[in-house]
C-alpha cells in the first residue's frame, strides 16, 4: 500500500474507515504493515482535507499488562506493555499498539479526528467462506481436534456490535479518543466449553482442562460504557456463540449432526440468559 494509492482511493470521501491490517505473530508480516499502514490512512487523510478517520483497532492494545490489577476494570485509559508483549513474543498486540499510538499522535498533529474501536474476540456469523482466527477459537472444541481447553479467559462481542459501534462513533459528533468494544462478559476457556456443551450436546466438547495444576485464570472486567452511552445495546454472548456454530454448520464447515432435543426446546430461554445461568441449570 502506497501513499498516492489511498489518495485516489479517498477522493470524494468525508470520512475515513480503517480496517486493514494483518493478523499474524511473525513480525516481519505484522510490525511494519501495521505501522505504516495506519500512518499512511492518517497522512493521507489530512492531505486529502478529511477531518474524521474510525480506526478499527484491538482490544490487543489494551489489556496486554502483567502488573495491572485485575479486579479493576480496564477502560480507554489502560494500554498494553510494549516490552510485556516483546517478552512474550506477542508481536500481533506490539504492532497495533505502536501503531495505534502513533496514529494517535499523527492525528494530533495534522488536526484529524481520530475515533478508536477496540474490539475484543468478534463471533457471530460469517461472512467469509473460510475459516478465521476467533471462529477457530470456539471451532476447535467442536470437531474434536482439541482434547483439552487451556487455562485462559476471554471477553466476547458479536460482529454487528462490531459494525454497529463503528457507525456510532462515527456518527455522534462529541465521539473521541478509543471505544471498548466488547458485550460486558468473560468467560474462562472452560464455562466456553460448558456453554458449548449445553447448547450443543450432539458434540464432542472437551471436559478438562490442559493445565491441572493452576487455579483458573480470572479474566479481565472490560467497560464498554462509553459505547452504552452512545445507544449501544450488545447482542447476550451466548446469543453470539449459538450464531458462530450455526454459521459454521450452515456455510458447512462443521458437520451437522442431530441435536437434543431438550436444548431446542427453550433455546430462546437460554440464549437470553448470563452464563452462569445457564451452567446452573
Amino acid at each position: 500500500m502506497e501513499p498516492e494509492t489511498l489518495v485516489e482511493a479517498f477522493t470524494g470521501c468525508e470520512g475515513i474507515f480503517h480496517a486493514a491490517s494483518p493478523v499474524t505473530d511473525d513480525p516481519e508480516k505484522m510490525i511494519e504493515p501495521a505501522i505504516r499502514g495506519t500512518k499512511y490512512v492518517i497522512t493521507a487523510a489530512a492531505d486529502m482535507g478529511i477531518k474524521r478517520v474510525v480506526f478499527t483497532s484491538t482490544i490487543g492494545t489494551v489489556y496486554m499488562n502483567p502488573h495491572r490489577d485485575p479486579s479493576k476494570p480496564v477502560d480507554d485509559t489502560c494500554w498494553s506493555d510494549l516490552e510485556y508483549c516483546k517478552k512474550t513474543a506477542n508481536w500481533y498486540c506490539y504492532a497495533k499498539t505502536v501503531a495505534e499510538q502513533d496514529a494517535l499522535e499523527t492525528a494530533r498533529q495534522r488536526g484529524i479526528e481520530l475515533i478508536v474501536v477496540n474490539p475484543v474476540l468478534v463471533l457471530g456469523p460469517l461472512l467469509q467462506p473460510t475459516v478465521n482466527a476467533s471462529t477457530e477459537h470456539v471451532m476447535k472444541y467442536l470437531t474434536g481436534s482439541a482434547k483439552t481447553y487451556v487455562n485462559a479467559a476471554q471477553a466476547y462481542v458479536h460482529v454487528k456490535d462490531v459494525a454497529e459501534a463503528h457507525v456510532r462513533v462515527y456518527e455522534a459528533p462529541g465521539a473521541h479518543g478509543r471505544y471498548i468494544c466488547a458485550e460486558g462478559t468473560t468467560l474462562h476457556r472452560g464455562e466456553l466449553c460448558r456453554v458449548l456443551g449445553k447448547l450443543f450436546p450432539e458434540y464432542p466438547v472437551p471436559t478438562k482442562c490442559k493445565d491441572e495444576v493452576n487455579p483458573p485464570v480470572k479474566g479481565y472486567k472490560f467497560t464498554n460504557q462509553r459505547l452504552k452511552d452512545l445507544g449501544m445495546e450488545f447482542v447476550p454472548v451466548l446469543q453470539s456463540i449459538y450464531e458462530t456454530v450455526k454459521s459454521l454448520q450452515e456455510k458447512g464447515m462443521l458437520p451437522v449432526l442431530p441435536p437434543g432435543d431438550d436444548v431446542r426446546d427453550n433455546l430462546h430461554e437460554q440464549l437470553m440468559m448470563k452464563p452462569a445461568q445457564l451452567l446452573r441449570n
